[in-house]
């Protein structure tokens, strides 16, 4: 009988502690081969382009160059290509994001060793999986309306506690400018103040503290 070819895995996470058990887990297993490692995202985009693995399992806080930004490289290049997030994130925005860029899977990193293998193997067979509770807040996300740019970037200085008058400096804005972007980013938030739009944009992954 002949012998099955393993699925050959890419695994990305700046973490050598975390990165390591994951390519033991995965090499403990006999369908699935761990063909190359990185710790960032321009090494994800290089490695993929060398050994174009069957699925690449993927970090999104990733120095360089994102997880996204690299997912979103990789499959510009390689439409085909199946990459499965594992991540300590699991913020609404964090998982839309991940989605949007083109991953097939998400992964947590307290998830089981059978749930990360049950993932690897469905996708690696075509199939669309995510956990129900996280399919449940990517269709919530979906309903919410995106912010600019520049909502974000205001935002993201709220979130450090600037006021108005330091984020207009820090961006080159006016002061009136500012309140323009607070009111139309604390609806779209369907917050009241800055208080509810920093803790919301913390809850659901928009803005990660440093």
């Amino acid at each position: 009988m002949k012998k099955k070819t393993p699925i050959r895995l890419l695994i990305v996470d700046d973490h050598p502690a975390f990165r390591a058990g994951l390519a033991a887990l995965c090499q403990s297993e006999p369908d699935l081969e761990v063909v190359a490692e990185g710790g960032d995202g321009h090494q994800a985009v290089a490695l993929y382009r060398q050994f174009k693995p069957d699925i690449a399992l993927m970090d999104l806080r990733l120095p360089g160059l994102g997880g996204v930004e690299a997912i979103i490289a990789i499959r510009a290049e390689f439409p085909e290509a199946r990459v499965i997030v594992v991540t300590t994130y699991d913020g609404d925005e964090d998982l839309y994001r991940a989605i949007q860029s083109g991953a097939q899977g998400y992964l947590l990193k307290d998830m089981s060793k059978a749930e990360i293998v049950d993932h690897i193997r469905a996708i690696h067979a075509g199939q669309s999986r995510l956990a129900p509770h996280l399919a449940e807040r990517l269709a919530e996300r979906r309903k919410r309306r995106d912010l600019s740019q520049r909502e974000l970037e205001v935002l993201q200085l709220v979130v450090k506690g600037r006021s108005n008058k330091e984020i207009a400096a820090a961006l080159f804005l006016s002061e009136e400018t500012v309140k323009f972007h607070l009111k139309t980013l604390f609806t779209k938030l369907d917050v009241q103040d800055r208080t509810e739009a920093a803790i919301s944009a913390l809850r659901q992954g928009i803005v990660h503290f440093e």
